[in-house]
């Protein structure tokens, strides 16, 4: 059987087609991943191109992951190695690590996540308003996803507002540059543009890529757009794969107008669709297509499902935001004690992070194991940061946010005063406070009793930079912790029990980097920067927990369920009220369309009659989206209120008894 054999026509189709661009519309659950795989496959064993000159791009490390397991699978027998299979932001870094002197960077340059960003403008803006910190740091990274600088975002500033950041946004970047350090945006921003001023780079790397996949292209930006463009010139060797009705990342400056421009600017471009649903009952799909009728469209398709009619979907209006809560938990372990299900079948979806509480409260007054998407990230915990500031810093010995947050973690009676005049050194030096601490200028003018631990502390990272190259990343950072006394510093600060979970998330952290660097055959300098770019540990939760998901729709997509609750179906919070303002509703349909589409066996709906907000209850009407998903909706017949009343309860007590 041949290699696509496991393919429908469409699909085939689209693993075969070679003669230029192709955009593969990928509706919800028609099998894009497995189009993507298989091309993958076909063009390395059928069509003879080496591993090395395939790039499929994705937006996560887990989609990646996915990925690349699955070209695995089916490329047994034949030696992938070099195929490339990552995220927009980790192709960026292949490039600029690769090219950095182009950048103006070393290549050991420093990625900054978003706290950092904040902290930097936070310094610059001299507030601590946090609201107006992320206006600002949102501001820049949109114009950096636009590839606007800061002069250009200066010249067509629309108001004295704009005008304000952009000011703002200049100091960044020359605050970056002076760290020599990127953040996330400028991860793709400054490929896009090196590829464009630097025409042997642009040969260079239109020569190693033969075929370019891009997977979720919807999602993509102006800068990832011009990154494809550029990597694939005029041969344009891509295919893009990607759904106009999930586009709902516009507020954070991806353009569904991509799919527009692919067509203005490939007016040769194949297009090829696929509508068969493997996901989803036909009930289902009937009333998200219903649903995103409502919007107007780029291409037309319609899904269709062959997995029979499935049951209607249900809608359950709620009282209050309690009752609400309440009754998806007991309708949930009805239907699981009933059909015998796992938790994991489960899933709650809603529009924003705030509605998640009420539901975790009344999983747990039931005892039902529960799972937040979206939660901290192991990485965004204060120890694990701690400990990468010290790796940062090893890597790059310019970036002063690491440099700080090192050198007063554990305290080495270095204060704030010393800093300050450390500070002012380096400033009219023009050198990192690192360099700062061995100039004469430090030595006249910071005490001998406060320079010694500086000193002290600079010779130790020196001592650790040597080794680096030489000794395994584990070893080092063992030696590392122990040398600075980590354990001894969390047990000083912490009682007892929260120092223990804290430690044992940094021997995690160091047994993660041991493994990884002798796999991945990296010592901790190459390490350091990958971190940056993973946002939750991979391989942590290799077996999905058998609980039941609790998520965003913006966490959801991508996943299916087997039952889907989606809550909080009500105007102002699903279409947003800021959305409407803005004119924004068709995205906010889309991502309606999103969570109904998750669902593969059941859907039911609720929402609240009245709603909790801040201290007052305000009324709620339902969303007008329920209307707009057509007659596959059951609406609940009204009982009299003391019928109600007494069967719940009635109901409640015959549940706990069976499931005592």
């Amino acid at each position: 059987m041949s290699l696509l054999g496991a393919l429908n026509a469409p699909q085939r189709e689209a693993a075969k087609y070679l003669d230029g661009p192709l955009l593969v519309l990928a509706g919800a659950g028609s099998g894009k991943t497995r189009v993507i795989t298989h091309k993958i496959a076909y063009l390395i064993g059928e069509c003879g191109y080496k591993p090395g000159s395939i790039a499929a791009i994705t937006f996560t490390n887990k989609a990646a992951r996915e990925m690349q397991e699955r070209a695995a699978k089916l490329t047994q027998g034949v030696n992938t190695k070099g195929l490339i299979v990552t995220t927009f932001h980790s192709m960026g870094l292949r490039m600029l690590r690769e090219d950095a002197k182009f950048a103006e960077l070393k290549p050991s340059f420093s990625i900054l996540d978003s706290a950092d960003a904040m902290g930097i403008v936070s310094e610059i803006l001299k507030t601590t308003d946090k609201q107006e910190i992320r206006r600002a740091v949102n501001r820049i990274s949109l114009w950096k996803n636009e590839l606007k600088s800061p002069a250009a975002a200066l010249q067509t500033a629309e108001d004295d507002n704009a005008r304000a950041y952009a000011k703002i946004y200049d100091r960044y970047d020359a605050t970056l540059r002076a760290y020599q350090a990127v953040d996330f945006d400028d991860l793709i921003r400054l490929p896009a543009e090196l590829l464009d001023t630097h025409a042997e780079l642009r040969e260079k790397w239109q020569n190693r890529l033969r075929h370019v996949l891009v997977d979720e292209y919807q999602d993509t930006n102006v800068a990832q757009y011009r990154l494809l463009q550029k990597l694939t010139g005029v041969r344009a060797a891509f295919t893009a794969v990607g759904d106009d009705d999930q586009a709902i990342y516009g507020w954070r400056g991806a353009s569904a107008d991509n799919l527009r421009q692919l067509r203005d600017d490939y007016p040769h471009l194949h297009v090829v669709k696929l509508e068969q649903n493997y996901r989803s009952t036909v009930r289902i799909l009937k009333a998200a297509n219903s649903l995103i009728a409502n919007n107007p469209k780029l291409f037309e398709k319609r899904l269709w499902s062959d997995l029979g009619v499935g049951d209607a979907i249900q809608v359950m209006p709620a009282k209050d935001d309690e009752h609400e809560a309440e009754s998806v938990v007991m309708r949930l372990l009805s239907h699981k004690f009933q059909h015998r299900t796992e938790w994991r079948d489960y899933a709650i979806l809603y529009r924003g992070n705030y509605q998640a509480r009420i539901f975790e409260q009344a999983l747990r007054n039931e005892k039902v194991p529960y799972q937040l998407s979206g939660g901290q990230s192991f990485f965004d915990k204060a120890e694990i940061k701690d400990v990468i500031a010290y790796l940062r810093l090893i890597a790059n010995s310019d970036d002063d946010p690491a440099f700080i947050r090192a050198v007063t973690t554990p305290k080495r009676g270095i204060g704030a005063a010393t800093l300050e005049k450390l500070g002012q050194v380096a400033a009219t030096l023009h050198v990192s406070l690192f360099e700062a601490v061995f100039s004469a200028a430090a030595a006249s003018q910071i005490g001998e009793r406060q320079l010694a631990p500086l000193l002290e502390f600079c010779n130790f990272i020196n001592r650790i930079e040597e080794r680096v190259a030489r000794e395994p990343a584990g070893e080092l950072l063992d030696d590392l912790l122990k040398t600075i006394d980590y354990e001894v510093y969390l047990f000083d600060q912490d009682d007892q029990r929260a120092a223990q979970n804290k430690w044992n998330n940094v021997l995690e952290f160091a047994a993660w980097i041991a493994k990884k660097g002798e796999e991945d055959d990296k010592n901790l300098l190459q390490l350091t920067q990958t971190i940056a770019l993973i946002t939750l540990l991979e391989g942590r939760e290799e077996e999905e927990p058998d609980a039941v998901r609790l998520s965003t729709l913006h966490a959801s997509k991508g996943l299916e369920f087997g039952h889907v609750f989606l809550v909080g179906v009500e105007e102002n919070i699903l279409p947003h009220r800021d959305a409407v303002d803005e004119g924004r509703l068709e995205e906010e349909r889309r991502l309606m369309y999103v969570g109904v589409t998750r669902a593969r066996k059941s859907l039911t709906l609720s929402y609240c009659a009245r709603r909790k907000r801040a201290r007052e209850t305000v009324a709620c009407d339902p969303s007008r989206f329920i209307e707009e998903l057509g007659d596959e909706v059951r609406h609940p017949e009204k009982p009299s209120d003391a019928a109600a009343k007494a069967s719940g309860s009635d109901r409640l007590a015959a549940l706990k008894a069976m499931l005592g």
